[in-house]
């Protein structure tokens, strides 16, 4: 049993994508699939499915542009040992401006600049260049 599966989706992510893999399918969550949304929204995953059986299963959909991966890097900031929270003022900017930091806001997660437009901090969940 692993203890951070937030960690644990941001890894296959990151092994899927490096391995130009099309797919990947992971345990479901709520989390997982409103993170899972907002990277769609931000253009850096192809797709999201539920998939229904025994298990609920999270299906992602990875992207590429000229044969490379959308998703140069991901990386987990807050974890279950060290939680950062910061206000909106203080938010950071991932890779000045071109990558998105996911914030877990009391409205739910939002990109960072959704969350200082609304003037919301929040848990630093990762960060997605």
């Amino acid at each position: 049993m692993f203890t951070d599966p937030i960690a644990d989706m941001l890894t296959r992510i990151r092994n899927a994508a490096q391995a130009q893999k099309n797919e990947l399918v992971l345990p479901y969550s709520k989390f997982k699939a409103n993170l899972a949304q907002v990277l769609l929204k931000e253009g850096f995953i192809g797709g999201v499915n539920e998939l229904q059986g025994d298990h609920k299963m999270l299906q992602i959909n990875l992207k590429y542009s000229g044969g490379e991966s959308v998703i140069a890097g991901i990386k987990r900031v807050s974890k279950p040992g060290q939680r950062i929270y910061m206000p909106a003022d203080k938010l950071p900017r991932t890779n000045s401006g071109f990558g998105v930091t996911v914030v877990s806001t009391s409205q739910g997660l939002m990109t960072d600049k959704e969350a200082r437009k609304a003037k919301m901090g929040g848990e630093i969940v990762c960060q997605v260049w």
